[in-house]
């Protein structure tokens, strides 16, 4: 085996590393998958770099951490890439509808901390990113670990929250969001896919997950996502939305902090532990474009379910960043 060029994602930091110059080749050698997933369990994130910038590439490296999940949409576009399920496209063109205020910027495709599928049962593993359009400023990818947020929340809101769960439904109408926005928050406009997306999402059952979970390692994870939530579980009072909007606001704030934020290069692929980590996106000038495309590993956590024992036969629509 090739020995593997692996390096802190943060120096000094436990949260994600670095591996450049993985090869095509040897996405399928047994022991560099062994190690990468090893290191993938251990640190939450792992970006590679200097890696061939190909849509076969993509695939071999998400084969690499399990089987790939289809998007439960048909709407969302596809790439077809060897008949490989869950190879979506991410496109925004320039001077789209959906830009925002946000913190004094005229932004598009921003989006606040959050995890994948919060609004349904199961939560997919990990999801695979790369960029294929990057705008000349703007549009990074921002990486929180939920276990560093649980150390760091503050004493009190840790105590109080623990132990919640948290109601969670499709939502796609960005002035709907509300827990931890900025100020200066404002919708300018919205995308032109929301209404489709919210039609087809109606009757799904709200999604309920742990705001803390138990890693099997022992580590307590922080795994509350702001955007999308609804609320508390059996507390949907003024006094527990604002339980969930103080900590949405500690995180936001700790991201300042503790956030890795991505400058993406064509040679870059990135993974994250959607159990673990939260993500976002920083928005850029809506007078450029950017396109990615993402992979979602399949798996499940198993401590999610629907409201009131709700089983879920619906096809959800969403659009996918």
């Amino acid at each position: 085996m090739a020995e593997l060029d692996v390096h802190p994602l943060i120096e000094g930091r436990h949260f994600g590393v670095r591996i450049r110059g993985i090869t095509f080749e040897q996405t399928n050698d047994a022991a560099v998958r062994d190690k990468v997933n090893a290191l993938f369990e251990k640190h939450g994130m792992i970006v590679f770099e200097q890696v061939e910038p190909s849509g076969r590439m993509h695939v071999a490296l998400s084969n690499v951490f399990g089987p790939l999940k289809d998007h439960p949409s048909k709407a969302v576009p596809r790439v077809d890439q060897d008949g490989m399920p869950g190879v979506i496209d991410m496109e925004t063109k320039v001077d789209e509808e959906g830009s925002l205020r946000v913190e004094g910027r005229t932004v598009i495709s921003w989006l606040p901390w959050h995890f994948d599928h919060a609004y349904n049962n199961e939560l997919n593993r990990a999801g695979v990113l790369r960029a294929i359009d990057i705008p000349p400023e703007g549009g990074l990818t921002g990486f929180l670990d939920g276990m560093e947020l649980y150390q760091r929340l503050s004493p009190e809101l840790r105590e109080r929250i623990e132990g919640k769960n948290i109601l969670y439904r499709m939502n796609v109408i960005m002035k709907n969001f509300h827990f931890g926005a900025p100020k200066d928050f404002a919708v300018l406009s919205e995308r032109p896919s929301a209404d489709e997306v919210m039609e087809a999402s109606k009757d799904v059952p709200r999604a309920v997950h742990p705001a803390v979970w138990t890693r099997g390692s022992g580590e307590k994870v922080l795994h509350l996502s702001p955007w999308m939530a609804e609320g508390i579980e059996g507390e949907e009072t003024p006094e527990g939305n604002a339980l969930v909007d103080a900590v949405a606001r500690e995180i936001f704030a700790l991201g300042k902090e503790l956030a890795y934020w991505h400058e993406w290069s064509t040679t870059d692929m990135l993974i994250w532990d959607n159990w673990r980590v939260l993500h976002a996106v920083s928005g850029h000038d809506p007078r450029f474009s950017r396109r990615m495309q993402r992979t979602t590993i399949k798996g499940d956590y198993g401590l999610g379910y629907f409201e009131g024992g709700a089983s879920n036969d619906n096809k959800i629509l969403e659009r996918t960043y």
